[in-house]
C-alpha cells in the first residue's frame, strides 16, 4: 500500500477508537510530514483523500477538522425562507459573525450600472469580503451598493452588517430580493481563503436586493464553500 494511503488509513483507525474525535484538528502537514519522516506531498495526498471521503473539512488558518463521517458537524443548514444577512444568519445558527475586508473603494461601472439601471456614471460602492462565522471562512462575497441612493455608505463602518447600515444610518431597510444559486469552482484566489489544496464545487449565490418602493440598493456574487452548507428549504402546496 503506498504510504499516503498507510497515513490515511492509520488517521481513520484513530478517528474510529476516539483518539482524534469529530471536532479536532490534523497536525499541520509539514509538522506530521516531519515526525514521519515522509515528503510533505505524501501527507498533503492523505489529507486530501480523508476530505474527498468527507471525514475531514478544510478550515482555513485552522487546518483539517475532523467531521463526523459524511454528516459534517459542521455541516450549516440555513433556511432559504426569507431575506437575511450573513450577519443575522450566523446568529440564528449560534456562529460569531465576522468580515475581512479584502478591497474597499467608490467606482463606476458600466456593466454595473445596467444591473441597477442607473446612468453608467452612477457611483457605487465595491465591497469584497470574507465572511466568516468562529473564525472559519465560510464565504467570499463581492458586492456593490447603490451610493446615489445610500451615500452614506462611502464611508461607514462596514465591519459588520450592512443591512443593518442601510436600515439604521440610511433609512433605507432591505425587504426583498432576486436570488440565484449555482453550482461553482472556486478560482485559485477563492481557494486559497477557504483552505483547499484542490477546486471542490461551492455555491455561487447571485442576489439584488431591493427597499419596499423597489428601488435596488445592492447586487452581490458570493461564493459559499461546498463542503459546509447545505441550504434549507420548506415547500407547501
Amino acid at each position: 500500500m503506498p504510504l499516503y494511503q498507510q497515513i490515511e488509513e492509520q488517521l481513520i483507525s484513530r478517528m474510529g477508537d476516539g483518539t482524534l474525535p469529530v471536532g479536532s484538528v490534523l497536525p499541520a502537514e509539514r509538522h506530521l510530514a516531519e515526525s514521519l519522516g515522509v515528503s510533505r506531498v505524501t501527507v498533503q495526498r492523505a489529507y486530501d483523500g480523508l476530505r474527498q471521503r468527507k471525514l475531514v473539512s478544510a478550515q482555513g488558518r485552522r487546518g483539517f477538522v475532523i467531521q463526523d463521517g459524511g454528516d459534517p458537524g459542521l455541516r450549516l443548514h440555513p433556511g432559504m425562507d426569507r431575506l437575511k444577512g450573513f450577519t443575522e444568519e450566523m446568529r440564528e445558527l449560534g456562529k460569531t459573525p465576522s468580515s475581512r475586508i479584502l478591497e474597499r473603494n467608490v467606482v463606476s461601472d458600466r456593466s454595473i450600472a445596467s444591473i441597477f439601471g442607473l446612468p453608467s456614471h452612477a457611483p457605487f460602492l465595491k465591497l469584497l469580503r470574507v465572511r466568516l462565522g468562529d473564525g472559519v471562512p465560510l464565504s467570499r462575497e463581492m458586492a456593490w451598493y447603490n451610493l446615489t441612493a445610500a451615500p452614506g455608505l462611502a464611508q461607514a463602518d462596514l465591519s459588520g452588517s450592512v443591512y443593518a447600515l442601510l436600515a439604521e444610518r440610511c433609512g433605507l431597510p432591505l425587504t426583498h430580493c432576486d436570488q440565484t444559486v449555482e453550482a461553482a469552482m472556486p478560482d485559485e484566489a477563492e481557494c486559497e481563503t477557504f483552505g483547499f489544496a484542490e477546486p471542490i464545487p461551492c455555491l455561487l449565490i447571485k442576489r439584488r436586493s431591493y427597499t419596499q418602493s423597489g428601488l435596488m440598493l445592492e447586487y452581490v456574487e458570493g461564493l459559499f464553500r461546498g463542503d459546509t452548507y447545505s441550504y434549507r428549504l420548506k415547500l407547501r402546496a
